[in-house]
């Protein structure tokens, strides 16, 4: 049975955020697969990373579940807005806590090379625009996906991750938005 992690990066529970998250919820579930949820706006943690990497903050509860959950999990699905660029302040402050060295890679002692700690593990990041995904990635680079796909997953050793870019949010009608939750539905039901 495959054990996938969703984790929520949107800090409003009304959100269409919400939405995807338990569409993909539901079709992973009705896949057979092992299904958890971290919503991040309701983890009691300091997302500042105030040492730096100079001294090791201790991670509050939450953040200790999160790990474990992230170490067992198969799959990992982030669902996150784009915000000026990039992800909203809360998700960066949970990925600066808990992607430490010694917990998600580790540097070789006199080397540039590290360990990736995660290896093993697939992600899927579902990222809400408004504007098209051509275009963020034409006109911009796409910077919120490269700073989560190549700079934090990859980096600690998860491989392959996909993209799903869904948008433009603030004109879509109902109907599209309907579309897109069962587009959602379907790549839980896959466990993609």
């Amino acid at each position: 049975m495959t054990k996938i992690l969703i984790i929520n990066g949107h800090p409003n529970k009304e959100s269409f955020n919400q939405a995807l998250a338990i569409a993909y919820e539901d079709g992973a579930i009705k896949s057979g697969a092992a299904v958890s949820m971290i919503h991040i706006r309701e983890l009691q943690f300091n997302p500042n990373l105030q040492f730096g990497y100079t001294k090791r903050m201790e991670l509050e509860p939450d953040l200790l579940d999160s790990l474990e959950k992230i170490k067992a999990a198969d799959h990992l699905v982030w669902i996150h807005p784009v915000w000026w660029g990039g992800m909203p302040a809360i998700m960066k402050g949970f990925i600066d806590r808990l992607f430490l060295p010694g917990l998600t890679y580790q540097y070789r002692e006199n080397s540039m090379w590290w360990d990736k700690l995660l290896s093993g593990k697939t992600a899927r990041i579902i990222t809400t625009l408004d504007q098209p995904g051509w275009y963020y990635r034409l006109m911009y680079g796409r910077p919120s996906v490269n700073q989560l796909k190549k700079s934090t997953l990859e980096f600690c050793g998860i491989k392959p991750v996909k993209v799903t870019y869904v948008g433009i949010i603030k004109t879509a009608t109902p109907e599209q938005r309907q579309k897109w939750i069962n587009q959602i539905f379907n790549l839980g039901l896959q466990q993609r």
